[in-house]
């Protein structure tokens, strides 16, 4: 585990805003465990990344641990030109590389989550679920139930069908009791 003074900037060169960063951006996707170590050989080759990190607290045997980890588990995001990205497949610690086909709309997503780290937000990870995608139940008493999420005044509903009758009911469930499936 790394001291806070051993954590990777959040983004680096340290600049305003990531706007500032020039080229194209790509998304990373690490080798296990690998976010960080990426991020410090990043810096040594001057290549212009954001890794959105927040604080994790969990107690243990009368200690508290404080952990900064990522926010997207395995994801790193760089901005640079075509030898950048050579750079960053070299380093040994990229499972995936996926390129961005929409510049301008992942930028904005990424300037919404620097602005909620900058105001010092406590952002946390969160199941991304799409209204319409099928999902199961995988805990609490409605465990095993299949349907259709959706959502409705803010609440999460997964719509259980009959399609024989034509008919359909919901219930709200929370998003931590659900995973997504094909």
């Amino acid at each position: 585990m790394l001291k806070v003074s051993e954590n990777p900037p959040i983004a680096w060169p340290e600049v305003e805003s990531v706007r500032e960063f020039t080229g194209e951006w790509w998304v990373v996707h690490t080798k296990s465990r690998n976010e960080k170590a990426l991020a410090h050989d990043l810096i040594r080759r001057k290549i212009s990344y954001f890794l959105p990190m927040s604080w994790h607290v969990r107690r243990r045997s009368r200690r508290t641990i404080r952990s900064l980890l990522p926010l997207f588990s395995g994801y790193l995001f760089f901005c640079g030109r075509e030898n950048d990205r050579t750079e960053v497949l070299r380093t040994d610690r990229v499972a995936n590389l996926i390129t961005v086909k929409d510049q301008e709309k992942l930028l904005n997503e990424l300037l919404q989550i620097e602005q909620a780290l900058r105001a010092g937000a406590p952002l946390v990870p969160h199941k991304y679920v799409r209204a319409g995608q099928k999902c199961r139940v995988i805990a609490g008493p409605l465990l095993g139930l299949e349907g259709v999420v959706v959502t409705t005044k803010g609440a999460t509903r997964l719509v259980l069908q009959v399609d024989m009758l034509g008919q359909a009911a919901s219930v709200e469930i929370d998003i931590d009791m659900i995973e997504t499936f094909d």
